[in-house]
């Protein structure tokens, strides 16, 4: 089973798209862009991997190095071209209560473990299992994700300096006021007005990138009194070093680090797999699910022998490389590079651009990423729709994506089972020979088995009973369990039963009334899910 798994990663990565040249080839006017796109996400970059390090109580380096590290790997070697992945809020949430008990270095050990685990998740290709997410949850995604977004800018608009790390995140602080306030709105709604206006202009530069060039000037220029990017820490550093986690190599440290790093992989992976699906969708192109997982788990893997703290997908960066035009690697690889280069050498030009800005910036991603549209489209769904929608909205606000995504999930699958359960009716009719027909309509699975046995009139039927399953398909053991029940009933009262249009599965399976059945050639072919290994010990038994 191992080895055909591995085949079928290794076919899979072969198809997967590692081009570096684009459908319509490179030129200079598409290097320019690529380029142009990776400095803006770069610039972008920079506020949120230092706040996302005080968030997780660690150095703003250690976030540095992670958005470095995590996106230049994922943009070599990523599932999606145009994905930028980098340190994120939904990591950091979780790695907080790790470093406050623990220590950093158990954090480096924890994001090694992470990345192999989401490695081991690639080789097996569960990232495939993501198709299971529902539109109605990926609606909530979205816009969950993006109030998230928004409500990190709150915290640029409190005064440098007062705000403090509790333990469990970042709190505190003093609001701005009065004339500082102001100046700050005013920043941010120009940038927001250059963003919105620069594409009507021109295009031979990316918006973003315009709006906080001009914005910049202004505020440097003018000698302007706003927060800047050096109030929230200096980002100035060398390369990344190789770093071994300085943690005992013993079970106890195993114990320690698992829970958090199954958490991390899985927060990861489907925030990941989530971005991925979205600008698959704004790109018109697919992406290789299970190449992503690879990609991640290298990455945080790679970054945790260098002092980082792990990442995954940046919806919000993402969504700024797209829309800043960037459709090649060479724009995630940029963005990776500009970033080492504000560590290494433009630490001090960076540090002077306003914080306001930036929010700006992150202002428009909210608004180009929240779907406007499920506002108008919740009255028009089906009820559960829309309560899945909120619900996973919900989720994401107040406790995590992973949680959000895992809850509407299981919402909708639920809901799901019960409509299911309830499309269960027969068609019933008597033949010139006297016998009583059921023709099942709608699917027979642990949902409507139930509904199934009422169905029949076992005192009230004829001695000859025909069953007849061409219209239904027999989905699990549930069904098969209700299946022999009836048929029992019909026995202990010495009625014929005869069942027809079952697939060979349940030919094998079904024990007691395995003899009541009758062969046709037009037999469903279907499998069912259920493990042929303990299901002869459940059926089979009296």
């Amino acid at each position: 089973m191992v080895r055909t798994t591995f085949r079928s990663f290794t076919k899979n990565l072969a198809m997967t798209d590692l081009r570096w040249m684009p459908d319509e080839g490179f030129s200079v006017a598409r290097v320019r862009i690529e380029l142009l796109s990776g400095l803006t996400v770069a610039l972008a970059l920079v506020p949120e991997a230092v706040a996302f390090a005080f968030v997780a109580g660690v150095n703003p380096l250690v976030g540095l190095y992670a958005a470095f590290i995590v996106g230049l790997i994922t943009a070599l070697i990523g599932g999606r071209p145009g994905m930028i992945s980098g340190a994120t809020g939904a990591l950091a949430v979780v790695m907080v209560a790790l470093v406050a008990q623990h220590g950093v270095e158990y954090l480096f050990a924890t994001v090694v473990l992470m990345g192999l685990l989401q490695m081991f998740a690639g080789i097996m290709q569960w990232g495939k299992f993501i198709r299971l997410v529902p539109h109605p949850v990926m609606l909530g995604f979205v816009n969950g994700l993006a109030i998230v977004i928004f409500l990190a800018q709150m915290s640029q608009f409190k005064v440098p300096g007062t705000i403090v790390n509790t333990g469990h995140g970042m709190s505190g602080g003093e609001w701005l006021s009065g004339q500082p306030l102001f100046l700050m709105l005013a920043l941010v709604a120009a940038t927001m007005a250059i963003i919105w206006v620069m594409p009507r202009i021109t295009r031979a530069v990316p918006a973003p990138l315009a709006g906080i060039g001009i914005v910049a000037a202004v505020v440097i220029g003018f000698g302007l009194d706003v927060p800047r990017v050096g109030d929230l820490a200096s980002i100035q550093g060398g390369f990344p070093t190789l770093h071994i986690p300085m943690v005992p190599l013993n079970w106890d440290t195993f114990q320690i680090i698992l829970p958090y790093a199954v958490i991390l992989a899985a927060i990861g992976l489907i925030e990941s797999l989530l971005t991925l699906n979205l600008v698959g969708d704004m790109t018109n192109k697919r992406g290789g699910a299970s190449q992503e997982c690879i990609a991640q788990g290298v990455a945080n893997t790679v970054t945790g022998f260098f002092g980082g703290m792990g990442g995954c997908a940046m919806i919000g960066q993402s969504m700024i490389n797209v829309k800043s035009g960037g459709r090649t690697r060479v724009a995630g690889i940029a963005a990776a590079v500009f970033l080492l280069l504000f560590i290494l050498v433009g630490s001090s030009i960076i540090e002077l651009i306003p914080l306001a800005a930036l929010v700006g910036v992150m202002f428009m991603v909210v608004i180009g990423t929240f779907a406007w549209n499920s506002l108008t489209i919740l009255r028009k769904v089906p009820l559960t729709d829309a309560f899945v929608i909120l619900l996973v909205t919900a989720v994401t606000v107040y406790e995590d994506l992973a949680v959000a995504v895992v809850v509407g999930v299981i919402v909708s699958a639920l809901a799901y089972a019960w409509n299911n359960a309830r499309r269960i009716y027969s068609k019933t009719y008597t033949t010139p020979e006297g016998a009583r027909v059921y023709q099942i309509q709608g699917p027979l699975f642990f949902g409507s088995s139930e509904g199934f046995s009422e169905l029949f009139d076992v005192r009230g039927d004829p001695s000859e009973v025909i069953v007849d399953f061409a219209d239904s398909r027999v989905v699990d053991q549930s069904a098969l369990q209700a299946i022999e029940a009836v048929a029992g009933k019909y026995e202990d009262v010495g009625k014929r039963l005869q069942l027809r249009h079952l697939s060979p599965d349940c030919h094998r399976l079904l024990t007691k009334a395995g003899h009541l059945m009758v062969d046709s050639d037009d037999d469903p072919e279907y499998e069912l899910a259920v493990n042929y290994q303990v299901r002869t010990g459940i059926l089979g038994g009296h």
